[in-house]
């Protein structure tokens, strides 16, 4: 059986892992090609300080870039900034100051992304390393402070989904619109934490800047990788940023790299084993626009101009839409016009660099014409900070990569997705349309699911894990239990919850009765994307103070599933019982069932019976078990450094 790209390049970078060709379930250890931080630096500095860690194990691996609260001027903010500047100084990192650019666009702009390497930040728009033929994927702050002091973290390889492009984009279509129809397609979960890797004749039509916008928004529609394969196009930009980096002495890769990349890609294996395969055909992409507030739902341009939907702000800026392509593309459309006088239309480039390069060739001066409001290259906005957010009732329409309500400034405001164009030309026209008439059509869903199972794995138990867990059956039907429901929001941020008052509270908010008919030693089952939501860790300690020994789902949000190891909490995933349970208690309309069976999970032999079935999950190797054993990452990785904690 072959491989994927996802487990080939995870095989190229494994630290720990299965004494075997790594496949999907597989719990590793991974030693990244690079890893980013922004303005979350400050929060990893503390961790990594809180481990007790003194030296960063490999600082070319590290690369600092403030980014997100840049128009922030306060002495706090500031003072945050400059306490990072001088730890990247002392430990010899990569340091971008605000105002350079976008971590994720200084990240492929500046070398540090090259085809086939594994490149990780805390941040989850890291898929878009993906465009340029490596595995990006984000990782929390616990997981960055990991790798800063030992150069690894742990990772569990995801299911990989084909995406077949064929033919090609119209005239007026762009890779927007691509991510947007997909978005809009496929918009249950099909690709949720899955790694999506994009192949077919269409891909060769696609430039540059439209797989970057792909990739990046991909995190949007739910994967933790969207991969792009290596070939004309990528080679001709790693060409091109070689000569640039090159002529400021900086050498990142070599000329027989890019030489070594153009003859042998990284491809995956002919016979390699997916989860599913979505085919699009761009030919029939036409412009859309998603939302409002939601990148789950889209509507055709034509359908938006009929009902006139007035804006009182456009964005041209973050790190999905604020390369030159894209803002060449916008200055096409302003050339000789004026943004209508109800609307205040914000431009920041993705980059210092994106922003000098777009001057040089006129296309900054022809929006400033236009009436932009220019920002300095960061998110701002974006992420909701600085100047420009939207007020109660307002509605704005945006180049950015996520319209979730609030996120952009009041949740009372709403807020639309579309193309540098569409946001160009809706700025001009003070309602949401487009430079040119076009089609009113969607393209077709074409989604085909394969079987795919775990297989039972013998494993070797490393002493002080479980060899079994035997506990009374615990099943929550719900898909999409997230983290308010397991812990809720009224005790995140008390410091008085002792480990008896978690206990107390667990899942009040998905069923008042469950802390009281549950007791310790309980196997909870639940549906999918258990721990969806937040990042609070509570959701994952509160379950640990209740004795429940660990979680089975049919999937996990990769954020709560995070949080269980790095809190050396046990978390199963065997979709199969999840489908067989719901069958069997398909009358029931009790939220928490406690039929009486008792599971018996045997982690020597990966399989276990319920119900006088037996079902398979991931083999649990040496890294899961290393972080159970000692209670959580930190704990880990100070043991390791020989820190005694």
């Amino acid at each position: 059986m072959g491989q994927t790209i996802v487990e080939k390049i995870a095989q190229a970078h494994l630290a720990e892992g299965p004494k075997r060709p790594l496949r999907t379930g597989d719990f590793v250890s991974i030693r990244p090609h690079r890893v980013m931080t922004h303005d979350n630096t400050s929060a990893v500095m503390s961790k990594f300080k809180g481990i007790g860690a003194k030296k960063i194990h490999d600082p070319t691996q590290l690369v600092f870039a403030l980014d997100h609260d840049i128009q922030n001027q306060d002495e706090v903010n500031q003072k945050k900034y400059r306490a990072i500047e001088a730890f990247a100084k002392e430990h010899g990192v990569d340091f971008y100051p605000a105002g350079s650019g976008i971590g994720h666009q200084i990240m492929v702009e500046r070398g540090y992304v090259v085809p086939g390497s594994f490149v990780v930040a805390s941040d989850s728009h890291s898929n878009m390393y993906g465009s340029l033929g490596a595995v990006g994927t984000p990782i929390v702050r616990t997981d960055a402070a990991a790798a800063w002091a030992t150069g690894e973290f742990w990772w569990q390889i995801p299911r990989s989904i084909q995406v077949v492009l064929e033919g090609k984009l119209t005239e007026g279509a762009t890779g927007k619109d691509v991510i947007i129809a997909l978005c809009g397609l496929y918009n249950h979960d099909e690709v949720l934490n899955a790694a999506v890797e994009f192949s077919g004749p269409g891909v060769a039509s696609l430039s540059m800047d439209a797989r970057f916008s792909i990739s990046n928004m991909s995190t949007e529609w739910g994967p933790l990788v969207g991969w792009f394969p290596v070939d004309d196009i990528t080679i001709a930009y790693l060409r091109g940023g070689y000569q640039r980096l090159k002529s400021t002495g900086v050498a990142r890769f070599t000329e027989q790299d890019i030489e070594n990349w153009a003859k042998n890609p990284p491809v995956a294996d002919g016979d390699a084993v997916y989860a599913a395969r979505i085919v699009l055909d761009l030919s029939q992409v036409t412009p859309h626009v998603s939302g409002p507030d939601t990148v789950q739902v889209m509507q055709s341009l034509a359908e938006m101009e009929r009902k006139k939907v007035a804006i009182q702000k456009a964005y041209l800026l973050s790190c999905v839409n604020s390369r030159v392509e894209d803002l060449e593309a916008a200055a096409r459309v302003l050339k000789g016009k004026k943004v209508a006088p109800e609307v205040t239309f914000y431009l920041g480039a993705a980059s210092k660099w994106v922003q000098e390069e777009a001057e040089r060739r006129g296309i900054w001066q022809t929006l400033l014409d236009a009436g932009a409001n220019p920002l300095p290259a960061g998110c701002g906005p974006c992420i909701g900070l600085g100047v420009g957010l939207l007020e109660p009732g307002e509605v704005g329409i945006s180049a950015t990569n996520r319209n979730f309500k609030g996120r952009m400034g009041s949740r009372d405001a709403q807020c639309y997705l579309a193309s540098p164009e569409v946001v160009a030309a809706s700025a001009v026209a003070g309602y949401i349309c487009g430079p040119n008439a076009t089609a009113d059509r969607a393209a077709e869903r074409s989604y085909t699911q394969f079987a795919t199972a775990a297989s039972a794995e013998k494993v070797e138990v490393l002493p002080g894990f479980p060899k079994q867990v035997r506990g009374r059956m615990v099943f929550m039907p719900q898909d999409n239990v997230n983290t308010d429901a397991i812990y809720g929001k009224d005790y995140t941020y008390r410091d008085d919850m002792t480990r008896e008052m978690m206990a107390r509270v667990v899942m009040e908010n998905y069923d008042p009765q469950f802390a009281s008919r549950t007791q310790a030693g309980d196997v909870v089952v639940s549906g999918f994307n258990f721990g969806t939501g937040s990042s609070r860790e509570q959701a994952v300690t509160a379950l640990k103070a209740k004795g429940i020994p660990l979680v089975i789902a049919a999937s996990f949000s990769q954020t709560y599933l995070r949080n269980a190891f790095n809190n050396g909490f046990l978390c199963v995933e065997v979709p199969e019982l999840v489908k067989r349970l719901r069958q069997q208690f398909a009358g029931s309309s009790e939220r928490t069932i406690i039929p009486g069976d008792e599971i018996n999970i045997e982690f020597t032999s990966g399989a276990f019976f319920c119900r006088e079935e037996k079902f398979a999950f991931p083999a649990l190797g040496s890294v899961p078990q290393s972080l159970v054993i000692a209670e959580g990452v930190e704990n880990l990785v100070a043991k390791r450094l020989g820190l005694g904690h």
